[in-house]
């Protein structure tokens, strides 16, 4: 680093300089724009969605998706974990973080000042002053103010607040990714809440039927019309199905205890009331589900890689304004001396003008510039990356949902099968045409396609909720814009 002292002469000279310099000195780096090449730009990335088909609308997705279930208790769980998330507080902290940084490095760009004053009861070094004569002793002072400004002629804090702001920016993203997150999970923990209830009540229904017939069995076998291995066989089956009640029992514990935490609770505090819900939640409408231009809009994880990438290619310019001078107009004025000649001519000071420093190792300055460009290279691969893996969990969700519809007809087809085989013998057996066995038996088959149909409805809920998930809806509050533009203008700090 390299000051030079100017005469008066010559800094009252220069200290016109910069002015004249300002027409004709530019910002350097890279202006940041959208690269055409991404990903995002390309038009099979905007279209409609492949796998859509008839299990999906082309229909915007809400921004509260999760109110489509028109489930009032579902609504609430939303809220109560979207307020008190322990994830989301951090997720705030660290936004709140980054706009204090944008704001420290926005005040780079405005006039520093200080001030100094001290005091002491001191003797000089007699050596030092090349006498022989020993100085006297005395009070002596120091005080001063200076201030500065940098002119910040080649952009060096425009593009250092260009890339905090940035910076923020993709804070906001991160800090609504962890809201679409806690919304998703809120549902599905529920979802599994709900549904582990109701395949209790027809797991057992179905142990009521099977015991019934192992009595009827075992009675058969006492009076000598039906064999020994029978009855362990039902025995057997009775014993499979009474083994799945502990895991749903499980199931819906842990469901709520998820749902105490997600709220920032711990499980002594969770709400063992939710575990009155024993019907599966119902969507009586296609999916809307939007298009892929839509899609990365609304992403937040698109958002803050796109953030991302403006963030590293501003610290491109930070980099390259090392190559060129800084210059800094200065002033400052002050009185050093005896405190008995305080504020006197011999003890007051000033001065004025510019204050020029450069770098002159070329060779490490070229070298981060090198390096900044790199993460940008890296950063727009990222980019790119959350792009193709947003598209590609949409699809896989949206052919997912449709194969579970397509299996959840087949399996409602079967249910109304055995319904009809179940009313068909109790009339017989009314009628006395056939004995109680086979139409318990009817009935249980009846019970078992019931239990099948809610395991597939319980499935579907879970495509469901991913496929919300993959859509990245969830995250919009009042106030807060639906997606950040792809260059937000320079200093202008982002919501929080």
């Amino acid at each position: 680093m390299v000051r030079r002292s100017l005469s008066p002469a010559s800094a009252c000279l220069l200290a016109c300089l910069p002015a004249c310099l300002l027409g004709g000195c530019a910002v350097v780096g890279p202006e940041y724009h959208l690269p055409e090449t991404a990903m995002v730009n390309a038009p099979a990335a905007s279209g409609p969605f492949l796998s859509a088909g008839q299990s999906a609308s082309s229909a915007p997705l809400p921004d509260q998706w999760w109110k489509l279930y028109d489930d009032p208790v579902l609504d609430g769980l939303v809220t109560q974990a979207l307020a008190a998330n322990i994830d989301l507080r951090v997720a705030q902290a660290n936004l709140e973080r980054s706009l204090a940084l944008l704001d420290a490095r926005g005040a780079a760009r405005e006039v520093q000042g200080s001030l100094s004053g001290e005091t002491s009861y001191a003797q000089r070094s007699a050596e030092a002053e090349l006498q022989h004569v020993q100085p006297p002793l005395r009070t002596i002072y120091n005080a001063g103010v200076a201030v500065s400004y940098d002119l910040d002629l080649f952009g060096g804090l425009k593009r250092g607040v260009e890339a905090a702001s940035a910076d923020a920016e993709a804070a906001v993203a991160a800090r609504d990714l962890v809201r679409v997150n806690v919304a998703a999970e809120t549902a599905r923990a529920y979802a599994d809440l709900c549904n582990a209830g109701f395949q209790l009540d027809v797991l057992g229904r179905s142990i009521s039927l099977q015991e019934k017939g192992l009595r009827l069995t075992q009675l058969l076998i006492r009076h000598g019309r039906a064999v020994r291995y029978e009855s362990d066989r039902r025995e057997g089956l009775l014993e499979t199905s009474k083994a799945r009640l502990p895991r749903l029992a499980a199931r819906r514990r842990n469901a709520v205890f998820r749902i105490a935490a997600l709220q920032g609770r711990p499980p002594a505090e969770a709400d063992m009331t939710l575990l009155d819900c024993r019907l599966p939640l119902s969507l009586p409408q296609a999916l809307p589900v939007g298009d892929g231009e839509a899609l990365l809009r609304r992403r937040p994880d698109i958002r803050g890689a796109e953030r991302r990438l403006a963030a590293s290619t501003a610290r491109i310019g930070v980099e390259t304004a090392a190559l060129y001078p800084d210059i800094r107009l200065g002033a400052s004025a002050g009185s050093t001396g005896a405190v008995a000649d305080m504020l006197s001519p011999l003890t007051n000071r000033f001065g004025f003008g510019p204050l020029i420093s450069w770098t002159l190792n070329r060779h490490a300055a070229r070298a981060r510039i090198a390096a900044a460009e790199a993460q940008s290279r890296a950063d727009l691969a990222s980019f790119d990356g959350v792009v193709v893996r947003a598209l590609r969990e949409v699809e896989t969700a949206l052919n997912s949902y449709a194969a579970g519809l397509d299996q959840q007809q087949s399996l409602d087809r079967a249910r109304e099968d055995a319904g009809r085989v179940a009313r068909y013998t109790a009339q017989l057996r009314r009628g006395g045409k056939i004995a109680e066995l086979p139409a318990v038996e009817a009935e249980r088959d009846l019970v078992a396609a019931e239990l099948a149909a809610a395991e597939g409805k319980a499935a579907i809920n879970d495509d469901q909720i991913t496929l919300f998930l993959a859509l990245g809806g969830g995250w919009a509050t009042p106030g807060l814009a639906k997606a950040l533009p792809p260059a937000a203008a320079a200093g202008d700090p982002p919501s929080p």
